[in-house]
């Protein structure tokens, strides 16, 4: 509101600093959330989030196309449930219709967004992009936040989550050209590989491994590394994949019940009945409308 008392004039200010090379991003104001688990978030003052949406609404269509279609993480037209419905499609192909095993590697990388390297993620900016004057500003962005230095890109920017998937595309190509690997989905940090042959995904592990260490600086979640048949259930993005079914997450189910005693409002059930639609939740759809009669 305070920005937009004023607002030509700060959209004036804020031209003239980039047009005579004197923007400086301005530090950030933390605040932590649980969505379950503790986040500390970031945020830009508003002069800065302004340049970050231009930033990203020029950036958006150079980069998209380049992704590989089995990326879904804040994609147009793609999103979580679109990943969901993917990944039982690819396990119906590669099992063929569920008439053989299939095995299925699911990885997730350890501190993320804390753990992007700064220089790696200039240099994949700047090969793509050819104005020099564009990488710097770019480069000003990242550099403007550290979990440590030269690492780390703040949760609270729409930058990051460009610049992520920017720099998860170098492991995706990787996966697709390298590997010719077909059957494989990210969403953000997450990402699963199926197949029919279980060591034919041991060997992956170790290829991918070192390819995230030495490319891109980043590591596996030690603890959340998992390979098992399809049938024995794969917890991906919430949900707890069957051959035939999927059904919502253990811990998921219970937050949802622990909040709705206490919030018991409409929009919250409806919100929590448009999640459930997406799985096999009858039984929890029941026990959601009777405690809120």
């Amino acid at each position: 509101m305070e920005f937009e008392v004023n607002l030509m004039e700060n959209l004036i200010e804020l031209h003239s600093r980039l047009a005579n090379f004197r923007y400086r991003h301005e530090p950030y104001q933390a605040f932590t959330i649980s969505d379950p688990k503790t986040r500390k978030i970031h945020k830009a003052t508003v002069i800065d989030r302004i340049l970050h949406r231009a930033v990203y609404r020029k950036l958006y269509p150079v980069f998209d196309p380049a992704f590989i279609a089995n990326s879904y993480s804040c994609r147009l037209g793609k999103g979580t449930y679109k990943a969901l419905n993917r990944f039982q499609a690819l396990a119906w192909i590669v099992s063929h219709n569920h008439r053989r095993t299939i095995w299925v590697l699911k990885c997730d990388i350890r501190k993320f967004f804390a753990s992007i390297d700064h220089v790696t993620l200039i240099h994949i900016l700047g090969q793509r992009l050819d104005d020099k004057l564009v990488v710097n500003l770019l480069s000003t962005i990242v550099e403007s936040f550290h979990v440590e230095p030269g690492k780390g890109l703040p949760l609270g920017n729409l930058t990051s989550q460009l610049f992520a998937n920017i720099y998860m595309n170098e492991f995706d190509q990787f996966v697709k050209h390298g590997l010719r690997f077909k059957h494989y989905i990210r969403y953000a940090d997450d990402f699963v590989f199926l197949s029919q042959d279980r060591r034919e995904l041991q060997d992956v592990l170790s290829v991918v491994t070192t390819f995230l260490q030495q490319n891109l600086h980043v590591s596996l979640h030690p603890n959340k590394v998992e390979l098992r048949t399809f049938a024995s259930g794969v917890d991906f993005l919430g949900w707890i994949h069957f051959s035939d079914h999927r059904v919502l997450r253990t811990a998921t189910k219970q937050r949802m019940l622990a909040r709705l005693s206490q919030t018991p409002s409409q929009s919250v059930i409806q919100s929590y009945r448009g999640l459930l639609s997406h799985g096999n939740t009858q039984k929890l759809i029941s026990r959601i409308d009777n405690r809120v009669r």
